[in-house]
């Protein structure tokens, strides 16, 4: 394999998602568990709460008073390296250990941020569906060099379903520019059918990796008041509760604790709230007590939290009409800023609509302004039709090297530089050293002028059947990659 390019060819086998998120809690103490629902609520607050920010620092000689005034029961005075300079930046040191509540803390993100790790892990198919699991491999693989440091956030998931259309919270930034509310998927005895019918044959198709889905894209799962009973067939086909993001828990209070209360039967994965703002987190911290969100990660949204928005969607759309009216400073871009909140590498599947989509994460762009490729569509009415649509968007786009009958190029964001019997690749992220010395010719070269297909190249390379062979295997290797572009239509249109 090239060198630079090489990429472990197997993971290591881990307990399921499942039993290492429940593992995070089952191993502590209830009074442990209860002591860091309230050091997550206190972060919560940091984070989010620019009056509670600067009381603490006003009494910096009494924190207690402050914590015990939010009903935030720890002493601030145990986890002094989370809050006592830039807390942003915090990251646990040897000499954090006097501080019992910040090494509490920083054991549970280490945690988190592995059971992230395992969610990614648990899209595997490499037995189940090769052809599924190359395709999901390479898409990883590029998004690694596309997207930089947000890129280990990305698990790819290989489902998501739509149980709305639309969506009725409306926020400005929502990267994916979601229309507005027009209904959501009863859950009536044919739609639960049809319902149970396509989640069956999903896991059928993808087996273990299925448990990866989860029910929501540019909608929010609040909107669909049978949202529970969605999520209890799944988990009753699969195995696995879908992960909840929803920026309206406090719509349908019933509903989400009803969540809330399947998530503390089965277990499985962290859920998220959204919060819009500091009066948003006042009313969630109002309705719900620690111990109510040790499972449920707040995304602080607000003007006063350091959540970075992604340039794609309204927010991209807000920036160019402000770069239109000259103030194009208004939206600042810090380096490393995210370019999508898309995460699915797999089929996108709006269940009002009979849609079935296969979509990837890419940076946002005039192309793809909300930050997600639509590689390919079909529509269902049926279990049999959504197999059928899911098999033939596999065989059609799928593919295990470069179409031999489309140009073969780069990635467009890629710098190609040619060197000694070798070149170089570099995104903004990586660079990739690729020895290029399988014939006289330089495959490189070629590749980089864009000017021929797959088969052209070989056939002007070699000379004989050995030579072409190489020539295929290296082209196969810079596709598995990623480092080839995939964008077969833009290619075709150029």
């Amino acid at each position: 394999m090239p060198s630079g390019l090489q990429r472990a060819a197997s993971r290591a086998h881990l307990c399921p998602r499942g039993e290492h998120w429940q593992q995070i809690f089952d191993r502590r103490t209830p009074e442990e568990r209860r002591t860091l629902s309230h050091v997550k609520r206190f972060m919560e607050r940091l984070a989010g709460d620019r009056e509670f920010r600067t009381a603490l620092l006003e009494n910096l000689d009494a924190p207690r008073a402050v914590t015990e005034r939010y009903g935030i029961e720890v002493d601030p005075m145990e986890m002094l390296p989370l809050w006592c300079g830039d807390y942003l930046k915090y990251c646990f040191k040897p000499e954090s250990a006097p501080w019992p509540l910040a090494m509490m803390w920083d054991e549970y993100m280490r945690e988190m941020l592995r059971h992230r790790d395992l969610l990614r892990d648990q899209g595997e198919m490499s037995m189940i569906n090769p052809r599924f699991h190359a395709w999901r491999e390479r898409q990883i693989r590029r998004c690694n060099d596309e997207l930089g440091e947000l890129a280990p956030s990305i698990t790819h998931p290989i489902l998501a379903f739509e149980l709305s259309e639309g969506c009725t919270v409306g926020c400005w930034f929502c990267g994916l520019s979601a229309d507005r509310f027009k209904g959501y998927y009863e859950y009536s005895e044919e739609h639960a059918e049809l319902w149970r019918g396509v989640v069956g044959v999903a896991s059928e198709m993808f087996g273990s990796a299925a448990r990866t889905g989860f029910c929501y894209w540019a909608t929010d799962p609040i909107d669909n008041p049978d949202y529970d009973r969605f999520l209890f067939d799944y988990h009753q086909i699969t195995g696995t509760l879908p992960q909840t993001t929803t920026a309206a828990p406090l719509k349908d209070q019933a509903l989400t604790r009803r969540v809330l209360e399947l998530f503390k039967r089965y277990g499985g994965v962290t859920n998220r709230f959204s919060v819009l703002s500091t009066n948003h987190l006042n009313q969630i911290h109002a309705a719900f007590s620690p111990e109510d969100l040790m499972g449920v990660e707040l995304i602080l949204q607000g003007k006063e939290a350091p959540t970075a928005k992604a340039f794609t969607g309204r927010a991209r759309a807000r920036k160019e009409k402000l770069k239109a009216a000259n103030k194009d400073d208004a939206i600042a871009l810090p380096e490393g800023y995210p370019t999508t909140i898309a995460c699915v590498s797999g089929f996108l599947v709006n269940m009002l609509q009979g849609r079935l989509q296969l979509v990837t994460p890419v940076p946002g762009s005039e192309r793809w302004p909300l930050g997600y490729r639509t590689v390919g569509q079909r529509f269902f009415r049926t279990p049999d039709e959504f197999r059928e649509g899911l098999q033939s968007i596999i065989d059609e786009h799928m593919l295990e090297s470069p179409p031999p009958n489309l140009p073969i190029r780069f990635r467009g964001d890629l710098q190609y530089e040619a060197g000694n019997r070798c070149f170089h690749l570099r995104s903004r992220n990586i660079e990739h050293r690729v020895l290029d010395e399988v014939v006289p010719i330089s495959v490189g070269d070629l590749i980089a002028c864009g000017n021929c297909t797959a088969s052209e190249l070989i056939m002007r390379v070699t000379t004989d059947g050995a030579s072409a062979l190489a020539v295929a295997d290296l082209l196969d290797q810079l596709y598995a990659a990623g480092v080839i572009e995939e964008d077969l239509d833009s290619l075709a249109a150029a």
